[in-house]
């Protein structure tokens, strides 16, 4: 049996790491570009580096990513890296938009010159949504980006659907929501309420500042998203879908669910905090029903078991 290759941006990432313990379970050669920048971040993947192919890449160069198509002649490609925290964003404006939305059609176009038959992915976000036009989103519901992250999105969203359309490429978008592990880095909301639980239970800080705890989002686990992402690209044709739970919570019921986890009572030491704040009430969730009936993907986590596990996670990792 021949073992298919596959090319994964962004493998030393949240998703990317899962990502790729997925795919070498399943027998494939998995090649990961990661920025020189980042190669010796890899933690995520430390424990299975030894079964990747690691390539610099930033996915900046034509030239290169058509070498890198043409030398591992990948049979799937995974575009898995971004800048997904707004602030960072806008830090450098021009690099992020080059390598998030450019850097998508550098790929497509590799993949055009070079080997049309490859199979793309490409992780596209909710947050091309904006302040949504309609409650639960679906793949038809008009984009809205506000943030650069957004943009960026959209951008590469749109150049998958062009390339697909004009050159029959295998090019296929999934509109990722919130999706969180014991790999996401503390800036995020999440991983933060985790984090500060764990550290107030043992004593190590007192408070929890936050912004609005009644914010809404569509959480899922990650472990359950990059599988959605395989799926995607085992299908009969390519096309796009909506990758989420399809419920809602607020960062105060995702407090109360750590808090509860450690015997701890969250407005014990959750402070809001102005400073915090966002503006605007976006209402991010997800209709999965094309995802459930053309792939056939659940998710396996509940929201409760998700947050007991980034909490499980974090437990260990201080008493280490």
């Amino acid at each position: 049996m021949i073992m298919p290759t596959a090319i994964i941006t962004g493998i030393s990432g949240q998703d990317g790491s899962y990502l790729a313990e997925l795919l070498i379970s399943k027998g494939y050669r998995v090649v990961g570009l990661v920025p020189f920048s980042e190669l010796g971040q890899i933690n995520y993947i430390d424990h299975i580096k030894d079964r990747l192919i690691l390539v610099d890449n930033n996915l900046l160069d034509q030239n290169v990513l058509n070498e890198i198509v043409k030398e591992y002649s990948p049979d799937e490609i995974y575009n898995l890296a971004a800048q997904s925290f707004e602030p960072a964003c806008w830090e450098r404006p021009v690099e992020i938009g080059n390598f998030m939305a450019q850097g998508v059609t550098r790929i497509l176009e590799a993949i055009h010159k070079v080997k049309p038959a490859v199979r793309f992915f490409q992780a596209s976000s909710s947050e091309m949504f904006g302040e949504p036009s309609e409650i639960p989103q679906t793949e038809n519901t008009p984009l809205h980006p506000l943030g650069l992250y957004g943009f960026s999105k959209t951008f590469a969203h749109w150049m998958v659907g062009a390339y697909r359309q004009k050159y029959g490429i295998f090019a296929c978008s999934g509109i990722l929501y919130n999706h969180e592990s014991p790999r996401r880095r503390e800036e995020f909301v999440t991983r933060k309420i985790t984090s500060a639980a764990v550290r107030i239970k043992f004593g190590l800080a007192h408070e929890l500042r936050l912004g609005n705890l009644d914010a809404c989002r569509d959480w899922g686990f990650a472990g359950d998203y990059v599988r959605a992402m395989w799926l995607t690209l085992q299908q009969s044709k390519p096309d796009d879908y909506i990758i989420a739970t399809g419920q809602k919570h607020t960062v105060r019921e995702f407090c109360d669910a750590a808090f509860k986890y450690l015997g701890l009572n969250y407005e014990d030491y959750v402070v809001q905090d102005p400073q915090f704040m966002r503006s605007g009430n976006r209402m991010l969730v997800g209709n999965p029903e094309k995802a459930h009936k053309i792939m056939n993907w659940k998710t396996t986590l509940s929201f409760v078991e998700l947050v007991q596990l980034m909490v499980e996670y974090d437990i260990n990792h201080i008493q280490k």
